[in-house]
């Protein structure tokens, strides 16, 4: 009786054999996946984390490998030290931001004029679009190395050359000595254009070819088209282009430690690169450490407001 009661509840269903084998298989994946995850999860845990937490410790401390017997714990001091009397601190800061915007505008202004060269069918459109692809595959330091010896030397560097064949007088500077900012952040731009450029040329290939063509018959000039038709719909794609490449660009010390090591003096010295500057070069392990924490704070907030807005901007497309 109570088994054909609960054969007639319609709110009784008997599962099908196949489905439950079906949801248990299921269920067993999404364990194994689980599981699988935890490695890959510790392993990250430990070559970030725990190096981190180890550098917050060495931050509290009075660290310099010139002076190992005068180590000892300190506090804040080395924070504290770092912002309220070193100069070069604030510099960095401010070079940081005013480098890291230049070099993503100078990028994504030449990606937009590459992308937009090779994006029309012309003899040799592959060669020249693996041409342009070939900076950004080029090892930082051997890049940094190239434009420091062969570019931007003042004695026969392409650079000068060009400067006193092309231009009137006889303009060769030293361009890392007397231009050292745009030098780094040259080489910076030429870096990350091609970068730039495929992000931006995916962009123009999602353009429709109606939509030129319409233009076109309209009587739209090639200025006219790229104004009112390619570089509206470009928008979401430049944004993205200027997140990911603050975020990367941010990180850069290559450039900076090879072609003048921060210098003249600190005229190209970034946060990042005093870091390495204070640690490595002065031994101060205390203060090196005092100001990694504090660049990862900025990173992070930095990072975290380009996250929303890249959020943003995909929720939107």
């Amino acid at each position: 009786m109570a088994k054909s009661d609960a054969n007639s509840d319609p709110a009784y269903v008997k599962m099908p054999p196949s489905t439950a084998k079906a949801e248990a298989i299921e269920q067993t994946d999404k364990r194994i996946s689980r599981t699988l995850i935890w490695p890959a999860l510790i392993f990250s845990i430990v070559v970030t984390q725990i190096p981190f937490l180890l550098t917050i410790w060495y931050s509290f401390q009075r660290w310099n490998l010139n002076k190992p017997k005068a180590r000892a714990r300190i506090g804040f001091d080395n924070y504290i030290t770092l912002v309220t009397k070193d100069p070069v601190f604030w510099q960095a800061t401010l070079q940081t931001v005013t480098f890291t915007v230049a070099a993503v505008l100078g990028s994504l202004f030449f990606g937009i004029v590459f992308a937009e060269l090779v994006n029309h069918r012309f003899p040799g459109r592959g060669i020249v679009r693996t041409l342009f692809l070939t900076p950004f595959l080029i090892m930082p330091s051997v890049a940094a190395l190239t434009w420091k010896n062969q570019m931007l030397n003042p004695n026969f560097g392409v650079v000068d050359w060009f400067t006193r064949t092309a231009l009137p007088g006889d303009f060769s500077p030293n361009w890392l000595g007397e231009f050292p900012a745009f030098s780094v952040i040259l080489v910076w731009v030429w870096r990350w254009a091609p970068f730039m450029m495929l992000i931006l040329l995916a962009g123009m290939q999602s353009i429709s070819e109606e939509v030129r063509e319409a233009a076109r018959v309209d009587g739209a000039t090639a200025w006219e088209e790229f104004k009112d038709i390619t570089l509206p719909h470009l928008g979401r794609f430049i944004q993205l282009g200027g997140l990911l490449g603050t975020v990367f660009i941010v990180q850069e010390i290559d450039p900076i430690y090879i072609l003048n090591r921060g210098g003249p003096g600190s005229a190209t010295t970034t946060l990042p690169y005093l870091v390495y500057e204070k640690a490595r070069e002065s031994f101060n392990v205390g203060q090196g450490a005092a100001l990694g924490v504090i660049t990862v704070i900025l990173a992070n907030i930095v990072i975290t407001f380009l996250i929303r807005a890249l959020n943003r901007i995909l929720e939107e497309a």
